[in-house]
Formats: C-alpha cells, structure tokens, sequence
C-alpha cells in the first residue's frame, strides 16, 4: 500500500495533480486547500465534498496534527508557549506574542539544530529533522485556532536554521501567503539565519519580499568564531558581502540581530567596531538582552551598558531598537522547554 500524503503538504496545483490521479476533478483542490488551511484535520468534516470522495482520501491522505503537550502563559505580558509533540514522537516549541499590531508567532523550522550557537538552548541537544511545510504552517494554524484569533506576524527564529531547510521554508512561505490559505503578507514574514551565505544569495534570486534577520552577535571574525562555529566557514566578509547582494537585489531592509553578552561583545570598542561594519548598509540593528540558559555560562549585559551600545551604534546613524523582553517568567527562548522535557524535567 502506498504511503498516505499530506493535504496540508500540498499547493493547490499539486491538489489538482493528486485528484487527477485519483479519478476526481481538479476544482476539489480549491475545496479541499481552504479546509485543511482552516485547522480542519478531519476530511469527514470536509462537508462539501461527496461522501465516496471523504473516503478515497481516508485510505490515501491524511493532514497533519499536532498535539499540544505543554502550554505556559507569561502571567508578565501574556506571551504563550507552545510545546508540541509531532507524528514521530518528536518535540518542538513555538511561540505567541501580542503586540499592539496583533498577534505574531515564533515558530521552529527543524527538530533541533546543526549549527552549534553557544548561547542557544535550542542546539545543545542533537538535530532529528527537517520539518516539513506543512508543520512549520500547521504551528500557525494551531496556535491561531487555540487563541481564536488572527496571527498577523511570522517569525521563522525558534529552534532549528531555517534557510538550512530551504526547500520546506520556501514552500512553507508560498502555503502561508496562498490567498485562499491564511494570506499572511510576505512583508510580515521574518527569516532568521546564522549566515548561510549560499542560502542568503539564493534567497535574494526568489523575488520573495521577507525581511531577513542575520544573527550576527559579534563585530569581528575572533569573537564571532568563538561563539558562532558557522563563522569558520563563512566569515564576516562573506557574510557581509552576500547581505550587501541581498538588499541590493530586494531593496529589502536586512536585521542584524546581536545578542549582548556581558563581557563577551558588549564593549564600547565592539559597538564601534559593529557600526563601522555596517554603516551605508540598507539595515537596522536589534539589539538583544541575551537568554539566560544555565548551562551556557553567558549573563545579559547590564541595562546601562544596553543603552551604551546602543547610543554609540546611532551615532553613526545606524537605526538600533533593543528588543522588548517577552515571557521572561516562562523561558520563552525557544529550545528551553524542549530540554527541559528531554532531560525528564
């Protein structure tokens, strides 16, 4: 027997390609797209489709479910994690966060990650797996189905490297944007990276307006190398050269996210060093608090020197934010959790 596929997987061409096999007319694809993009996971309750079509697509099809095994809720701002467990048992973790805009959601893109960033929770336990488009979507369809509100924001920066998935990111930005799906604006869409210089150029070829956050955490290849092994591979001056192609080619904005780490980056020389770095760039510096994760032996900078680093990055007229500190009462850093579960705790 054939293995079943996933409705949720699928574009509406592909839809179309599958009913066709199946003896079944092509405009059920729109039909059925809008349901499954609805949270609707059983075809039974697919109602406008005829009874000897629900049942051919049992035996051939499924969608993808995910349960929630653990939910927290910040009792600080509200901000809600999600742990969920998938079909092979694995765990992943995603994020909701409610700003005056509406409501955006941190999701994972794989289960674990390969890249080795020491201040992150989410690689110090082994990678599994790529997630497929459908469970990077399904996270946004079940986190808006459980609030019971619209998600208006994506931030593709929970565990995992997303452009280390490219294919399933791709196909995941084209699902969750379909009109006929959730039509959530690619302009509403952030995609994280540590620095896959081949990926970012691609990226800048597929005429897909995201906005790309480049996790740069340090001004110089010395200190980027210690705490980023990515950086050995592609240092600063590719990964730079390639962000400079990016937003030429887009006319995009690029983030470049930095984590301050008292004693590590968060000199006045190191603040010096990053606008110098940058400066002439079409960007915008996040400055971020980082996580306290104990086993990483990294502590936050204090908020004087934040606000240090900061004044000094806008003096040479690069716009810096520091990012406002959600769910600091429930480890809403993704990968925490996760462990945590791992571990047995």
């Amino acid at each position: 027997m054939a293995e079943r596929v996933d409705l949720l997987n699928m574009n509406i061409d592909e839809l179309k390609e599958f009913l066709v096999e199946m003896g079944e007319e092509k405009f059920r694809a729109g039909q059925i797209f809008k349901w499954v993009n609805k949270g609707v996971k059983d075809i039974d309750h697919m109602t406008n489709l005829s009874k000897p079509l629900r049942e051919k697509l049992k035996e051939k099809a499924y969608v993808n479910k995910f349960d929630i095994i653990k939910k927290i809720v910040s009792q600080i701002d509200g901000t809600i994690k999600y742990v969920f467990k998938l079909y092979d048992d694995e765990i992943i973790e995603s994020v909701l966060m409610k700003y005056s805009h509406g409501f955006s959601v941190c999701i994972s893109s794989q289960v674990g990650c390969k890249m080795g960033c020491k201040f992150c929770a989410s690689t110090m336990d082994s990678f599994s797996r790529n997630l497929s488009a459908s469970e990077m979507l399904d996270q946004v369809i079940t986190i808006g189905k459980d609030i019971e509100e619209r998600i208006s924001n994506i931030v593709v920066m929970g565990i995992g490297e997303p452009l280390d998935n490219y294919d399933n990111i791709l196909k995941f930005l084209r699902l969750v944007n379909h009109k006929e799906g959730l039509n959530i604006g690619m302009r509403h869409i952030s995609i994280s990276t540590c620095g896959l210089v081949p990926r970012i150029l691609e990226l800048s070829k597929e005429n897909i307006p995201v906005t790309l956050s480049i996790s740069l955490h340090a001004p110089n290849d010395e200190t980027r190398g210690k705490i980023m092994p990515i950086n050995k591979k592609y240092p600063l001056d590719k990964l730079i050269e390639a962000c400079k192609i990016y937003t030429e080619a887009t006319n995009r904005r690029i983030t470049f996210e930095y984590s301050l780490i008292d004693s590590v980056n968060d000199k006045r020389e190191d603040a010096i060093k990053l606008a110098r770095l940058i400066k002439g760039m079409l960007c915008h510096v996040n400055l971020i608090p980082v996580n306290t994760v104990s086993s990483t032996g990294f502590v936050k900078s204090s908020k004087e020197k934040i606000q240090m680093f900061k004044n000094v990055v806008e003096s040479y007229g690069i716009e810096t934010t520091v990012r406002r500190e959600m769910g600091s009462d429930i480890n809403a850093a993704c990968g925490q959790l996760r462990r945590n579960l791992m571990d047995g705790n």
